[in-house]
């Protein structure tokens, strides 16, 4: 008989705490408890990718209307209804919280719809009085966008506020040039807003392919996004109903809204880790080895709040080692090696492995890249271009890095991921024939590559 009131108490209710609680309790028996304060689901599901892509679903239908009627259609100018669109989506998210619920519910977890917060090692004390003890904790409290410490700083809205404003504005400065910042500037243009994205550094997307994210910015700022790279905020004021923003570069601007997609932080604040021996970095993140466990044993951390590698599937991944580990006594690391992923900027990115500067810093490489009009957009009489490109080791032949920017491009990394994870080589992709007409049949033609380093 164990001397705890839980096995396991899971501290978030996003997708990775959620996950290990409902495979612990359901599939090993363990008693669990889980704790969120918000709702569940976590940023992924109520307010990140899920929001985020239906809203990038919203936002390319003006241009399929101007391509359909290229294709011979005959189409009246489309007109979107904001407040229709969000009372789907809000209703949406319900749907997908209470199925969050039910999953937990099913698998037999208590649920505490309250604040954590730690009193020693096994020890959990909530926000609505109660206090119970655990011989493993599992902290999964997810990231929080950063907010400006500027003048005027509160004005802004972040990601969390964009899916429920009551109108959606004439003109919306995006500060930021990370994935999130880009795929809202993007979304917010499709859906008829006047877009200014502000960026401090000298292209976006940093971290990702030179290649792939200047053909990005090229694109974004042939659809409309006014790109400023180089610059940022030096304060913001409330002018009328707008607001008016001074920049680095001299300029002052007006705008309806203003919105800061700056990065994200650890939600590890008033945790009550201070005093327990659990280590934290510089920005708040939740130290843990390759096994997710902190300094102190008994208690554990996956996902954003640990900001390895913050992207809903890993922590999905992060949460199943941990139940494997811990409750199926089958020590299992998580490999964070050759992740796939896709950035819903328009147009798109897949990309998994290094980029092109990563591997000729490693290693010599040869680049196979090729840029042209797809057919769909080409007829439609559209400049759009996409980009393939493979980046292969000299010495073992592997495909180091494949980095696709095209319509569709998170559907086609995730297939050409499977590839790059088993080690496939550029003559395995040689050999592969073909699928025509494709744009991704680009990926297994390129025959000549276009630079050696």
């Amino acid at each position: 008989m164990s001397n705890f009131d839980y096995d396991l108490f899971v501290i978030g209710g996003g997708s990775g705490g959620v996950r290990a609680a409902r495979v612990a309790a359901g599939e090993t028996g363990a008693k669990v408890a889980l704790a969120e304060e918000d709702r569940y689901g976590g940023t992924c599901v109520i307010r990140g990718c899920v929001p985020k892509k239906l809203m990038v679903f919203a936002s390319e239908y003006p241009a399929m209307v101007e391509d359909a009627r290229a294709y011979g259609w005959t189409l009246s100018d489309p007109v979107f209804d904001w407040p229709a669109f969000r009372g789907k989506l809000e209703a949406e998210l319900d749907r997908l919280e209470g199925i969050y619920r039910n999953l937990l519910s099913g698998a037999g977890v208590t649920t505490y719809d309250a604040r954590a917060r730690l009193r020693d090692a096994h020890t959990i004390a909530l926000s609505s009085g109660e206090v119970v003890t655990a011989k493993h904790i599992l902290i999964a409290s997810g990231g929080r966008p950063v907010t400006p410490d500027i003048p005027g700083g509160e004005l802004a809205i972040t990601s969390n506020e964009i899916f429920h404003l009551d109108t959606l504005p004439d003109r919306i400065l995006v500060v930021g040039g990370g994935y999130i910042a880009c795929e809202f500037a993007g979304i917010l243009n499709g859906l008829g807003c006047q877009v200014t994205q502000f960026y401090r550094g000298a292209q976006i997307l940093r971290g990702f392919d030179d290649e792939a994210r200047g053909l990005i910015a090229d694109e974004m700022r042939q659809n409309g996004v006014n790109i400023h790279c180089g610059t940022n905020i030096l304060e913001m004021v409330r002018d009328g109903a707008g607001i008016k923003v001074k920049a680095t570069n001299g300029s002052e601007m007006h705008f309806d809204q203003v919105l800061f997609a700056i990065g994200r932080d650890p939600n590890s604040d008033d945790l009550g880790l201070e005093g327990l021996g659990v280590e934290t970095g510089r920005r708040g993140e939740i130290l843990v080895d390759a096994y997710s466990q902190t300094a102190v044993p008994s208690i554990y951390a996956i996902g954003d709040v640990t900001d390895r590698v913050n992207l809903t599937p890993v922590a999905i991944r992060e949460g199943m080692a941990f139940v494997e580990t811990v409750f199926r006594g089958n020590p299992t690391p998580v490999d964070h090696d050759l992740i796939p992923s896709a950035v819903f900027t328009q147009p798109e990115l897949g990309t998994v492995g290094l980029s092109e500067e990563d591997a000729r810093e490693q290693e010599a490489i040869e680049v196979y890249c090729t840029s042209f009009k797809p057919m769909q957009q080409s007829f439609a009489g559209r400049s759009d271009r996409v980009l393939m490109k493979l980046v292969v080791s000299q010495a073992t032949r592997k495909i180091l890095g494949c980095h696709i920017v095209a319509p569709q491009a998170g559907e086609m990394i995730q297939l050409a991921g499977i590839a790059v994870k088993m080690g496939a080589t550029k003559e395995d992709f040689d050999r592969t024939v073909a699928v025509h007409p494709t744009m991704s049949e680009e990926l297994v033609t390129m025959r000549e590559p276009v630079r050696t380093s």
